[in-house]
C-alpha cells in the first residue's frame, strides 16, 4: 500500500490537485461513446480510481473482525472473510499449506491466513450445555472451609466391617442384615471429639468400583478392615488394590484380636508383601488393633482417622450450588426413585434443582443418616432424596441447577448420548486389537489382572508378564489372587481398562456375563508359557489366527442317481439346520466319518440352490467321493478363524 501512496504523490501532488480543480475548463465531446454517457477517463485518472478503490479494499479489511474455531473449512474460512476460496487456496499454498476447498485447515494456519489478508481474528469458544449450566469456577481461599473426612470400610466378607462401624455408632446393625452380609450401601455420620467424619459401608467393592469407573473421587481415606485371626483374604487383596489404583491413603484395622487366635505380627507381616508397610516398621501405614465386639482399640482408630484428615487439609466452599455423588438408589413402592447422595462441594437445600446423569427432579424431602428430615447439607454430608423423575445410576455425579429449561435439555442430550453409546460397541483392549491400539498411539500401558489355582502360580504369570514390557508398553499386573475369575475382578478389569487372564481357573457364570456384556476380555490357560507367548506377540501384534469348524446343517441321503456326464448324484433330505453351496460336506456312515470334501453342486429340483433349509429335499454332488450309499449322512460345515 506504501508503494501505491508513494506513486499516487509522484502522479498527482496534492497542490497539483487542488489547483485543477479551482479551473472549471469546458471539454468538446467528440467521441461516441462519450455522447451516449459514459464518461472517458484519462490514464491518470484510471490510476486514481484504482488507488481509490484499493484504498476502500484496506479499509474494509481492516474493519473486518471474525471468529475462528479450532477447526475450519477452506470454504467457510472465505465466506468469513468474504473473499474467493481461491484467493485462501493461494494464500495457504504462500505458507505450504496444499489444501482444497473441502479441506479442514486448524485455527493457527487459518488466523495466519486471515491476518495475512487484513481481518481481526478472535478464536471462537464453544459453550456447551454443561459449561452453561454447572459453575466451574475456582473456589478462592477465603471461601473454603474445613470439612469433615469420607471414610470407606473396606475388607474380606465376614471381617467384621460393619461391626466395626456398629462399634463406632454404638447401634445394632448386623443383627438385623441377613447372614450378617450388608444388604445396601449406607453412610453414616458420627462425631469424634465433636468433630464429625462420614463413613461409608460397603458390600464388596462394588459401588467403590463403579464410582471409580465413572471418574468420581469420593472418598478421602479408606480403613482396611482385616481379621488378626484370619490374615489377608482374596478379598482384602481386592480392597488394597482398589484403594491404591483409587490412590486415597489407606488406615489398617486389624480387628477380632479379643480372639485366643488372634495374630496381629502375622497380618502385618502379610501387608508387607502388599506394599503396605506399618509405621512401627519404618513404613507409613497406620494399623490399628482393635476388636468391635469389645470396643477396645476403636478410639484410637478414629483419633488416627481425624490424624491422616488434619494432614491432608480438607476443605470446601458451602456457600455454592450443590455438588457430589450418589452412593446408593432406589425405587421405593411410596416414594417413588430414592437417591443416597454425598454432598462434596456447596449446600444442597430442599427445592434445589438437581440433575444426576440422566435423572432430573426438585428436591422434595431431605433425609439425613438418622431419618430425621433437614433442609439443608452441607459438604460431606450424606442425605437420601426424594423428587428425582428416574433412578439414578450408583456413582453418577450429581449438580444442584438454577436453570430447569437447560437442566432439560442437558439429560435429553445425554439419554441420546448413552442411546448411541449402546449402538457403538465400546472397543475395549483385546489381545486382537492391542497392536492397533499402540500404533495409534492411544495404548502406553497393559493393565492385567492374573487369577490362578495357587498362589506360587499368581507370583510366577505376574513376574513373566511384567517383565515382557517394552519402550512402547508396560505390562502392568494390577491386580493377582488365588481362585475363580469373580464379578469383581471383571469390575475392577472395567474401571481399568484391564485384560483378566486365568491360569487353571474358570470364571463363575455371572462374571462371564458381565465381561460378555462390559466387553471385557478373559483369557484361560493351562500352560503358563501359552499366556506369555500370547501376550508378547499382542504386543508385537503377531497373534495368530486359528480355525475351528461350525456346522451348519445335516442330511440324510435317501437314493443315489448314477448320472453320465455328472457323476454319483445323493437324493437327499436336510434334517438339521441347513445345506449351503459354498459348505464342506463330512460323509458320516455308522456314525464314522469317511470322507471329507466340498460340494460340487446343490439343486432343488432342476434349478441352482444357495441353500437348503431343514424339511425340504436336495439333490448334491461331491468334487471328489463318489461311493455314496443310502443312509449316509452328510454334515455341511464351515471353517472360521477364531482367536481364543
Amino acid at each position: 500500500m506504501d508503494k501505491y501512496n508513494e506513486r499516487y504523490e509522484q502522479i498527482a501532488p496534492t497542490n497539483l490537485v487542488a489547483q485543477k480543480d479551482t479551473g472549471v475548463k469546458k471539454q468538446k465531446i467528440n467521441q461516441r461513446s462519450a455522447q451516449r454517457g459514459k464518461p472517458v477517463l484519462s490514464r491518470k485518472q484510471k490510476e486514481e480510481e484504482k488507488l481509490r478503490r484499493l484504498e476502500l479494499e484496506r479499509q474494509r479489511r481492516q474493519k473486518l473482525e471474525i471468529t475462528i474455531p479450532d477447526e475450519i473449512t477452506v470454504g467457510d474460512l472465505a465466506l468469513r472473510l468474504k473473499v474467493t476460496a481461491a484467493e485462501i487456496v493461494k494464500r495457504l499454498m504462500g505458507v505450504g499449506v496444499m489444501a482444497s476447498v473441502s479441506q479442514v485447515i486448524d485455527y493457527d494456519t487459518a488466523a495466519l491466513v486471515a491476518m495475512e489478508i487484513g481481518a481481526k481474528v478472535e478464536k471462537e469458544v464453544v459453550v456447551t450445555i454443561e459449561d452453561r449450566l454447572f459453575v466451574e469456577e475456582e473456589d478462592s481461599e477465603e471461601n473454603l472451609q474445613p470439612r469433615c473426612p469420607i471414610v470407606v470400610v473396606m475388607g474380606h466378607v465376614d471381617h467384621g466391617k460393619t461391626s466395626l462401624l456398629d462399634a463406632i455408632r454404638n447401634t445394632n446393625v448386623t443383627s438385623g442384615e441377613a447372614g450378617g452380609i450388608t444388604q445396601h450401601i449406607g453412610a453414616y455420620q458420627v462425631q469424634v471429639n465433636g468433630e464429625p467424619i462420614t463413613f461409608l459401608d460397603t458390600p464388596g467393592h462394588a459401588a467403590f468400583t463403579s464410582m471409580r469407573a465413572r471418574g468420581a473421587q469420593v472418598t478421602d481415606i479408606a480403613v482396611l478392615v482385616v481379621a488378626a485371626d484370619d490374615g489377608i483374604m482374596p478379598q482384602t487383596v481386592e480392597a488394597i488394590n482398589h484403594a491404591k489404583a483409587a490412590e486415597v491413603p489407606i488406615i489398617v484395622a486389624i480387628n477380632k484380636i479379643d480372639k485366643p487366635t488372634a495374630n496381629p505380627d502375622k497380618v502385618k507381616q502379610e501387608l508387607t508383601e502388599y506394599g503396605l508397610v506399618p509405621e512401627e516398621w519404618g513404613g507409613d501405614v497406620i494399623c490399628v488393633p482393635l476388636s468391635a465386639k469389645t470396643g477396645e482399640g476403636v478410639n484410637n482408630l478414629l483419633e488416627n482417622i481425624q490424624l491422616v484428615a488434619e494432614v491432608q487439609e480438607l476443605r470446601a466452599n458451602p456457600d455454592r450450588l450443590a455438588k457430589g455423588a450418589v452412593i446408593e438408589a432406589k425405587l421405593d413402592k411410596g416414594r417413588g426413585p430414592v437417591a443416597t447422595i454425598l454432598v462434596q462441594n456447596g449446600t444442597l437445600h430442599t427445592g434445589d434443582i438437581v440433575i444426576a446423569g440422566t435423572s432430573l427432579g426438585k428436591v422434595r424431602v431431605m433425609l439425613n443418616d438418622k431419618g430425621q428430615r433437614v433442609q439443608s447439607a452441607g459438604p460431606s454430608t450424606p442425605v437420601e432424596i426424594t423428587g428425582l423423575a428416574e433412578v439414578p445410576s450408583a456413582g453418577d455425579i450429581f449438580n444442584a441447577v438454577e436453570d430447569e429449561r437447560l437442566a432439560k435439555e442437558l439429560v435429553e442430550k445425554r439419554r441420546t448420548e448413552a442411546k448411541e453409546e449402546v449402538f457403538k460397541a465400546y472397543q475395549k483392549v483385546t489381545l486382537d486389537n492391542l497392536f492397533s491400539q499402540i500404533s495409534e498411539g492411544e495404548m502406553k500401558e497393559l493393565p492385567i489382572i492374573v487369577k490362578a489355582d495357587v498362589q506360587g502360580s499368581v507370583e510366577a504369570v505376574k513376574q513373566s508378564l511384567e517383565k515382557l514390557s517394552n519402550d512402547e508398553v508396560r505390562v502392568r499386573v494390577i491386580h493377582g489372587a488365588v481362585g475363580a475369575v469373580s464379578e469383581s475382578d471383571v469390575m475392577l478389569a472395567t474401571a481399568s481398562g484391564a485384560i483378566i487372564i486365568g491360569f487353571n481357573v474358570r470364571p463363575d457364570p455371572v462374571a462371564r456375563d458381565n465381561a460378555e456384556r462390559d466387553g471385557v476380555e478373559i483369557r484361560l490357560y493351562r500352560i503358563i508359557y501359552d499366556a506369555i507367548e500370547d501376550v508378547q506377540s499382542a504386543l508385537k501384534g503377531m497373534l495368530a489366527p486359528k480355525y475351528r469348524d461350525v456346522d451348519l446343517g445335516r442330511a440324510e441321503v435317501r437314493q443315489v442317481y448314477k448320472i453320465s456326464n455328472v457323476g454319483t448324484v445323493a437324493g437327499c433330505y436336510v434334517v438339521e439346520g441347513k445345506i449351503t453351496r459354498s459348505a464342506n460336506i463330512r460323509v458320516v456312515r455308522d456314525g464314522i466319518i469317511i470322507a471329507d470334501d466340498k460340494l460340487s453342486s446343490l439343486k432343488r429340483f432342476k434349478d441352482d440352490a444357495k441353500e437348503v433349509a431343514r424339511g425340504f429335499e436336495c439333490g448334491m454332488t461331491l468334487e471328489k467321493y463318489s461311493d455314496i450309499k443310502e443312509g449316509d449322512v452328510f454334515e455341511a460345515y464351515i471353517v472360521e478363524e477364531y482367536r481364543d
